[in-house]
């Protein structure tokens, strides 16, 4: 489990395909402190760290993760945002984050406002985004604004920009989003019970 706040930003530094799976290296920061076997947060995609050398680490991605994600697009040089597992007891300064990744979004435009940036991301709609709920957005706990059948923004603040890959992303990038677990369980108690009343019904 994550919440969303990122600790580093690292870059990708090597990339090795076998078989249907990628073995990704990345330089960061945190990368010391690592373990194997450790899950860390890349961009929102929960993966497993397999190796660990001075200051990189290395994670694989299979099949099921590069269909769900945007990490198929990553090559040698990409930023990746990155998030160590919440420690029991730890403060959720975010929201829960699973680090599964749910669909791919685009950035749409990106506008200054006065020291900030509103990120407008495009996306299909199912039902699970609210005005001022959370989404989680390459790793980071963001608050939604003004969500519609198509798209949503964000709005980031100078800290979040400069210590995140955010100040890279342009319109037509690809995002990882994950959409908050409170609001997916919700929805599907609410399928299942229009279900019954339907079949009660007929």
């Amino acid at each position: 489990m994550f919440t969303g706040i990122i600790e580093a930003a690292g870059e990708v530094t090597r990339i090795e395909r076998e078989g249907d799976n990628v073995h990704v290296t990345v330089r960061s920061p945190i990368s010391t402190a690592l373990k194997i076997d450790q899950s860390l947060s890349h961009d929102g995609v929960c993966l497993t760290v397999v190796a660990q050398d001075e200051d990189t680490h290395t994670v694989t991605a299979i099949r099921e993760t590069l269909n769900r994600t945007r990490l198929g697009e990553w090559q040698e040089g990409t930023r990746v945002n990155l998030e160590r597992a919440m420690q029991a007891g730890g403060r959720l300064d975010g929201h829960i984050v699973q680090g599964h990744v749910d669909t791919v979004g685009t950035c749409l435009e990106v506008t200054e406002a006065g020291g900030s940036w509103y990120y407008t991301i495009g996306y299909t709609s199912d039902d699970l985004l609210v005005d001022k709920g959370s989404v989680c957005i390459n790793g980071v706990s963001l608050t939604v604004v003004d969500p519609d059948d198509t798209s949503f923004r964000v709005a980031i603040i100078p800290y979040t920009y400069e210590h995140t890959n955010f100040k890279h992303l342009r319109p037509g990038d690809k995002v990882n989003l994950e959409f908050d677990i409170l609001g997916k369980y919700i929805a599907r108690h609410m399928a299942a019970y229009r279900q019954r009343v339907v079949a009660s019904e007929t």
